[in-house]
């Protein structure tokens, strides 16, 4: 049976929540909202839960040690249940992309996201899917200030329906190829 893996990235602890890099998490916590999910299980570094959705397995995992280790935490979890590198779906934050933005890729460079450059070298290879939430960028505070910042109300208000979006493209994903979930959700930016 196939299992596929959703990494959703974000740092640990209550200082984090709210924050411009803990959007993975949100995305992750969207999806056990809408799967039922009552409790989190513990194993590796990370809260996980797994279900069944159209014949195949899905484990998501929230790894709970610092973003720039990620990797560290998803390399447990892709050893332990022997998954294929084309069955990971990484969702992360980006600066590069507007706020409220999302785009999904098949591989491409860590962008200078250290979570991503941890998962890059655990896995050897940077050709493993990804879900990327645009939160901006804010060149006049200093870059580790402004993704560790919170959210302002008006922020977390663009990002709900970005967030549900996401959600919905890995629901998509367990049952479609990811090039026909990458053209249905990648949308031209309106200028």
């Amino acid at each position: 049976m196939k299992i596929k893996l959703i990494v959703g990235l974000g740092n640990k602890g209550k200082q984090y929540e709210n924050t411009r890099h803990n959007i993975g998490f949100k995305v992750l916590d969207e999806l056990a909202k809408r799967l039922n999910v009552k409790k989190w299980e513990k194993r590796d570094d990370a809260l996980y839960f797994d279900c069944y959705i159209d014949m195949c397995r899905v484990v998501f995992i929230k790894p709970q040690n610092y973003i720039n280790l990620s990797g560290d935490v998803m390399i447990k979890f892709v050893k332990f249940l022997n998954i294929k590198t084309e069955d990971i779906i990484v969702i992360n934050d980006d600066l590069d992309l507007p706020l409220g933005s999302m785009k999904l890729k098949e591989k491409g460079s860590s962008g200078g996201h250290n979570g991503l450059k941890n998962i890059e070298q655990q896995l050897h290879t940077n050709e493993y899917k990804r879900i990327k939430i645009g939160i901006s960028n804010n060149k006049s505070i200093d870059t580790k200030d402004y993704v560790l910042g919170k959210l302002s109300k008006e922020e977390q208000e663009i990002l709900k329906p970005i967030i549900s979006k996401a959600a919905d493209a890995v629901l998509d994903s367990i049952s479609k190829p990811f090039l026909l979930v990458m053209n249905k959700y990648n949308t031209k930016s309106k200028s």
